[in-house]
């Protein structure tokens, strides 16, 4: 059993930024990739990023390249979301997700069905 707890939600202005993170309670070697969705209001869940823990390049929606750097840092079993340029349009509940090791079926990044535990989700409005 993983647990997933996201922290580093909030309130910021547009342009400005804000740093997810998300600790995972198993071990990295027991999970094989990690990914940032969110839920926008009246919105279904939508991927944001992702990277598998054995690296290579992150991955991301159009709408945030150039803006979210996601990184990852095995020792501390943790994956971070480097928000910036904040727009109104990035206002919602950010999900971090994990896929273990053991998971069946083929791994797509962007899908919400590759992962099988999910954090309870952290709240980022951006507003003035």
């Amino acid at each position: 059993q993983v647990q997933l707890v996201e922290s580093g939600g909030g309130l910021v202005q547009p342009g400005g930024s804000l740093r997810l993170s998300c600790v995972a309670s198993g071990r990295s070697s027991s999970m094989y990739a990690m990914g940032w969705f969110r839920r926008a209001p009246g919105k279904g869940r939508e991927f944001v990023a992702a990277q598998t823990w054995s690296g290579g390049t992150p991955s991301y929606r159009d709408s945030v390249k150039g803006r979210f750097t996601l990184s990852m840092d095995n020792a501390k079993n943790t994956v971070s979301l480097q928000m910036n340029s904040l727009e109104q349009e990035d206002t919602a509940v950010y999900y971090c997700a994990t896929r273990s090791a053991s998971y069946g079926g083929r791994y797509y990044a962007a899908m919400e069905t590759s992962y099988n535990y999910w954090g309870q989700g952290t709240q980022v409005t951006v507003s003035s």
